[in-house]
């Protein structure tokens, strides 16, 4: 068995070949571009008849090259950068180069490959997290755009909210769109000039913030993904966004492995006999992110939430601690309900994946 790992790049990947023994047979630099994934592979097939690969940024720069791999059969597995950087660490030659790089991420996979998840080729889901990513920037622009105009109709007019108390509405649009400063002053008319255009690019930013809002929800119930809105605080579109996230495949074998992913597995830190757990600031960031939000909401609407955060406030934890344990059994409930997405999509929610805390 030939393990090749590749350190990718934006503009280059570099990789490197090891046999059976952990020894290296070869290593090679090319181009990121199809030609030289192509060339990558052909390289690669001249070392051995069974290979399997390992990338550091198989979503990310590697991500062109881990699905062309994959489309041609190959094994690929997904390496986590601070893996490999603590394999770096470790070496009875600490340093970083490229080729150290790909050799770490070449070690990795010999050692880890079956707990490590596997790349997969490109589905829907990968619609759904280009579609919930761009609308998270839309929509950051969104709030981007009336913190503007709040400051600029500040500036024109301390007291513009006894005319327009909210800039949410339509209607608040439309008299943006066409406002007049007061005062003939030139300075004044300039800040109402911009008032105008930036309400306009308000405006179309609100329809692209909404025609992919209902894009990602017809995504997401064609797919079959509606079954994670069976945890409370999931809608659709919070779905199609963890589907984007997750996907493709069933890239974890358990909710452990999801949790760990997620920053959601509390880190021990315990001392002189008391049992305690710190938060974890590793992980996918824009996951932890969600199932913040998700929590958010169970603690604010819904009493099986607030009854467990009691239960675990009882018996002596922090309150942080007790929020801890509910993302980790909201990261559960998710995990359930994805799998019943992939291998059941016809199959009724169950409870399960109601992430009804226990």
């Amino acid at each position: 068995m030939i393990t090749l790992g590749v350190d990718a790049h934006k503009q280059v990947h570099v990789a490197v070949a090891l046999d059976d023994a952990g020894r290296e047979l070869d290593r090679w630099r090319r181009a990121n571009s199809p030609d030289g994934w192509e060339a990558l592979r052909a390289w690669a097939v001249t070392r051995g008849d069974e290979r399997q690969w390992g990338i550091e940024g198989a979503w990310n720069y590697g991500r062109g090259l881990a699905q062309h791999l994959v489309a041609a059969g190959e094994t690929v597995y997904e390496v986590n950068a601070r893996w490999t950087a603590e394999g770096r660490r470790r070496a009875r030659r600490p340093g970083k180069t490229d080729r150290l790089d790909a050799r770490a991420v070449a070690l990795f996979v010999r050692q880890e490959a079956p707990q490590l998840p596997r790349v997969a080729a490109d589905d829907v889901t990968a619609i759904l997290d280009l579609l919930t990513s761009q609308r998270e920037v839309v929509v950051t622009e969104t709030t981007r755009l009336r913190n503007q105009l709040h400051a600029l109709l500040m500036q024109i007019d301390p007291q513009y909210k006894d005319r327009i108390p909210t800039l949410e509405t339509q209607q608040a649009l439309a008299a943006l769109e066409t406002y007049q400063a007061a005062a003939p002053a030139p300075l004044q008319q300039e800040r109402a000039a911009i008032v105008r255009q930036v309400a306009q690019r308000l405006r179309l930013a609100l329809q692209q913030a909404a025609e992919l809002k209902q894009q990602i929800e017809t995504h997401t119930e064609a797919a079959g993904f509606s079954a994670l809105t069976s945890i409370h605080g999931v809608g659709l579109v919070i779905a199609g966004t963890l589907a984007g996230i997750l996907g493709p495949g069933l890239r974890f074998r358990t909710d452990a492995e999801l949790a760990a992913y997620a920053g959601t597995a509390p880190l021990e830190a315990s001392s002189a006999g008391v049992v305690r757990h710190r938060l974890n600031r590793g992980g996918n960031r824009r996951l932890n992110a969600l199932v913040h939000m998700i929590l958010l909401t169970q603690l604010r609407t819904w009493e099986p939430a607030r009854v467990y955060v009691a239960k675990r406030l009882a018996e002596g934890k922090t309150k942080r601690e007790a929020m801890r344990a509910l993302k980790r059994y909201l990261v559960r409930a998710i995990w359930s309900s994805w799998k019943k997405c992939l291998l059941a999509p016809s199959a009724e929610p169950s409870a399960a994946g109601s992430g009804t805390p226990q």
